[in-house]
């Protein structure tokens, strides 16, 4: 494989939710950008969401020659991926279905064409089973939804994806301004998505038992911990905990009644009773507003977020510069 080769062609594959906003982020990047599905209308719905988001996209700045005139469709295969220098795949989430377009995107593209699955749920070495000449170049590459405001790529290579593939992805991403992490071992659902898992676990739990209704649950989290996880992660939060005596301090202070608490969390089932109460409780919750407002609302603040923590990085960088000269 040819590690140096710029890539400049994405074929998006899969235009849902997923394929729409990575073509929007490719687009904006400067990309050119040639996308596939066979769903009905499903160019049509691809082009009324590049034109959603352009506006956001352009408040977070456009890269020169960014535009969605760059967008092609066609509903063949063939055809979108004949030039693609990176394939981005987001295809169902049925492991059949990936092995059989796996083995035909390894029998079509040059060895050199880095395939990037945004799969959420499946692993790289199931799927990359499909692909008999060139498995090294199958990669996980999984956004978080919208892909095109949400910085986070999480980098997993199979059992046969290599390191050169590792780099490339990770380099090509990041000169996009996502911040990617690399998984040193697959797991289901990769780390994000297990995060929030574990979190609705507990969620879910108090709620089902009583102790808090979901509309006071999402207040506890979206204005409490969440304010601060959305500048810091878990570990560097639990670093400034400990005061002066960072890390170390905080283990000290807190792993008593920390694990204390660990031995309580609970592990609700999803009764429908259960499921009933949840469902009631987000509808009292949002009341009047639709799915479009409760979208605009998160992306508007959210766009808001990354501005600020956009400018804090160039301060930071500017600080550390300073002290180095």
């Amino acid at each position: 494989m040819a590690g140096n080769k710029p890539i400049s062609q994405v074929a998006i594959i899969g235009t849902g939710v997923i394929g729409a906003s990575w073509a929007a982020l490719f687009l904006a990047k400067g990309l050119d950008v040639v996308a596939t599905d066979i769903a009905p209308n499903a160019e049509a719905s691809l082009r009324r969401f590049v034109d959603a988001a352009w506006p956001a996209l352009d408040r977070l700045g456009l890269t020169a020659g960014a535009s969605p005139m760059r967008l092609g469709f066609t509903t063949d295969l063939e055809e979108a991926v004949k030039s693609a220098d990176l394939i981005q795949e987001n295809g169902p989430e049925r492991i059949d279905f990936k092995k059989k377009l796996y083995a035909e995107l390894d029998a079509l593209l040059p060895s050199d064409v880095i395939i990037a699955s945004s799969s959420s749920g499946l692993t790289m070495s199931e799927i990359q089973s499909g692909a008999p000449f060139h498995p090294e170049r199958c990669v996980i590459a999984h956004p978080f939804n919208p892909p095109h405001l949400i910085p986070l790529v999480e980098i997993v290579g199979g059992a046969k994806t290599s390191e050169e593939t590792i780099r490339r992805a990770s380099e090509f991403y990041t000169a996009l301004g996502k911040r990617t992490v690399r998984l040193h071992k697959e797991v289901p659902g990769h780390v994000a998505n297990r995060l929030q898992a574990a979190l609705a676990r507990e969620v879910y739990h108090l709620v089902g038992e009583g102790v808090v209704s979901v509309a006071d649950v999402d207040t506890a989290l979206s204005w409490g911990p969440g304010l601060r996880w959305g500048i810091m992660g878990q570990v560097l939060l639990n670093h400034l905990g400990g005061g002066q005596g960072g890390m170390e301090h905080f283990l000290q202070q807190f792993t008593g009644p920390m694990t204390a608490w660990w031995k309580v969390l609970g592990s609700p089932e999803l009764t429908p009773e259960l499921q009933q109460k949840l469902i009631e409780g987000v509808h009292a919750e949002v009341g009047s507003r639709s799915i479009d407002d409760l979208a605009a609302e998160r992306d508007e603040v959210l766009l808001g977020l990354l501005e600020l923590r956009s400018k804090a990085d160039e301060e930071t960088a500017q600080s550390k510069s300073g002290r180095v000269a």
